[in-house]
């Protein structure tokens, strides 16, 4: 880790990697520009699978004194992963094939029938505890009537995977056994969330000749505001749908792996117990005597003790780890490997078929209906996930290694 305090911050900012050289220019100037913000606790921090976003860099974390900053949690609200262990040894599956295929492809392709992935829907609304609380509660949300109707509409996303980086995959762990690992988020409800609400703290902020500028897009809302307490409570709700749309998800993988490994082996699956955590959310915490909102955009809370996932790519290695609760980085550490190449970069380096085959050969089943994009997301995109892993050993300990063994994409 080392520390960025020049006469282009006001506050300091962390970096949990070697040296500047690690960070991609775009990357460096939004830390600058969160560390002048007037508002922020201590110092800004940066994990080590950090990149560039919109306004805040992926792998941002900030404290702030008593605003909220809707671009700072990020327009996918609660995104965040789902897994669990079973009891199943790779080696007593691997090799019996079902008709054409082996078992782990006819999981993968159950999967890709019983869950809609991508822009894809339910036809008809899906039982959802949290969208049903709501519209108990609506005295919460009917203040902003352009957000309400994405209640009702909520009831045909719950339950599906969505595009871009999200994935169900089927992982060997370092003991060789079978597990399950999902990555997911608030649908459409957090994008429309974020959006609504960084136009209303961008208004405000001209109106009040905020000197946070504009075009860094880092407008806030003080969190005792009426538009402030709005964006809260429509926060929490897009994080409880992604916890409860991950949790709907897994349900129903883990219902195919059962089926299908019982009917086809005679062996009976259990599973262990699960692990969901979000990476793009703002809560309120205590931290070094202050009660601050901490924003962690692509960024993951392990207090310590506190079990969390840090997914690689798929066909590279994922971890399950243990939070040591590392005050200095607001006890967080990365959501990932962290991307290398942009989506439109990977395409132009990287081809189809070269991404094709490089899961070929290492025996990775690949569930995606269209494959004309499928190099956005190849692990030649990302990061190394074994270098951000050892460059955050002070914030996580790594308890289980997780290597691809079938993924579904949108």
């Amino acid at each position: 880790m080392f520390v960025l305090y020049n006469e282009k911050t006001r506050f300091p900012v962390k970096v949990w990697l070697e040296d500047e050289s690690q960070l991609e220019e775009n990357c460096l100037e939004q830390a600058y520009h969160l560390s002048q913000l007037p508002f922020i606790h201590k110092w800004v921090c940066l994990m080590p699978d950090t990149h560039a976003g919109k306004g805040m860099p992926i792998g941002g974390v900030i404290a702030a004194k008593d605003v909220i900053i809707p671009n700072a949690v990020g327009v996918d609200i609660g995104c965040g992963m789902d897994f669990i262990p079973t009891n199943i040894r790779m080696e007593d599956i691997r090799g019996i094939r079902i008709g054409n295929g082996t078992i782990i492809q006819a999981v993968i392709g159950s999967i890709m029938r019983a869950i809609p992935l991508n822009t894809e829907r339910y036809k008809l609304p899906q039982k959802c505890e949290v969208l049903d609380r709501a519209k108990e509660e609506m005295e919460k949300y009917e203040g902003n009537k352009e957000l309400v109707p994405l209640i009702s509409d909520g009831y045909f996303q719950v339950g599906s995977l969505g595009g871009g980086n999200h994935f169900i995959e089927l992982q060997e762990d370092q003991e060789g056994c079978l597990c399950i690992m999902i990555h997911s988020g608030s649908r459409h409800l957090g994008k429309a969330v974020c959006d609504y609400f960084h136009k209303k703290a961008r208004e405000l902020n001209n109106m009040w000749y905020s000197e946070v500028k504009e075009e860094h897009h880092l407008s806030f809302l003080p969190v005792q505001s009426k538009e402030g307490q709005q964006y809260i409570n429509w926060m929490n709700l897009s994080m409880d749908y992604a916890f409860e749309n991950r949790a709907r998800m897994l349900d129903k993988t883990c219902e195919i792996v059962k089926e299908q490994i019982e009917k086809h082996t005679g062996h009976s699956v259990e599973f262990g117990e699960e692990i969901n955590c979000h990476h793009n959310y703002a809560s309120l915490e205590n931290h070094y005597d202050a009660n601050v909102w901490v924003h962690r955009k692509g960024a993951t809370r392990v207090r310590e003790g506190e079990m969390a996932v840090i997914p690689g790519a798929m066909g590279s290695y994922s971890y399950v780890v243990e939070g040591r609760g590392n005050k200095e980085s607001f006890c967080t550490s990365s959501h990932g490997a962290g991307r290398n190449y942009s989506r439109s970069g990977a395409m132009k380096a990287f081809s189809v078929e070269q991404v094709i085959l490089d899961l070929q050969e290492q025996d990775v089943v690949l569930g995606k209906r269209k494959k004309k994009d499928v190099a956005e997301e190849c692990r030649f995109a990302y990061k190394d996930i074994e270098q951000v892993m050892a460059q955050q050993l002070d914030m996580v300990t790594p308890v289980r290694k997780l290597k691809t063994v079938g993924v579904v994409k949108g």
